[in-house]
């Protein structure tokens, strides 16, 4: 289905980096493949930054009040993030490759107009999460930098997206979710101190038994 009425009002991207677009997607039209794999991926790998998430809580249990605000921090630093991106997102009105460039080899289907193409939401949930876990636990961060890399990658891949919209993406989410994280630490600490001590215990610190059994 087309929207040939609607196209015209948004933002045409592919002067931007259209080159480098056609590149990378000339990839998957050489590599058909590939194709369904990583189209599936590039929407149920967003799950991979879910289970770095319960990691990190998992982890921040045996840890004191601050990591645990870190780690509660995270899913709401790549909310606020997200949230932070689709105002942008409507403010720049970038058309989709697939409108702005009809002949191009897309994988992905082509979605109505006004779900427009930067920043990237998949990249920006990807790299929000990078940053948030930075503060709390550099090895995971680490993790899903690499993780974040290949969502990237595969947003323009499938032809979702142009390159500055995923790189767009980071640069937007990397130091919102970044200040969030760090401010809730502040904020938030003295609350997960007064929960620790209540009904939500089991959550937010690890017993004192079981830290006893796993140093042994």
């Amino acid at each position: 289905m087309t929207f040939p009425s609607a196209v015209p009002l948004a933002f045409d991207g592919s002067g931007v980096d259209g080159s480098l677009f056609s590149s990378v997607t000339g990839i998957a039209k050489d590599t058909p493949w590939l194709n369904q794999p990583v189209e599936t991926w590039t929407n149920l790998g967003l799950g991979v930054f879910a289970v770095l998430m319960l990691i990190a809580w998992w982890n921040a249990r045996r840890r004191d009040a601050a990591a645990m605000a870190l780690a509660l921090a995270v899913p709401v630093s790549v909310v606020a993030a997200f949230a932070v991106a689709e105002v942008i997102k409507k403010v720049v009105a970038e058309a989709r490759p697939c409108h702005s460039m009809p002949h191009a080899y897309v994988v992905d289907s082509c979605p109505a107009p006004n779900d427009y193409a930067f920043p990237s939401g998949h990249t920006t949930v990807a790299a929000a999460t990078v940053a948030a876990l930075f503060l709390l636990d550099r090895r995971l961060s680490a993790v899903a930098a690499v993780f974040a890399v290949v969502e990237a990658f595969t947003r323009v891949y499938v032809g979702a997206h142009y390159p500055h919209d995923v790189i767009g993406a980071a640069v937007i989410a990397l130091p919102v979710a970044y200040w969030t994280s760090l401010a809730l630490r502040r904020f938030a600490t003295p609350a997960v101190n007064g929960m620790a001590k209540g009904r939500l215990r089991p959550l937010l610190t690890a017993s004192s038994s079981s830290t006893a059994r796993s140093a042994h």
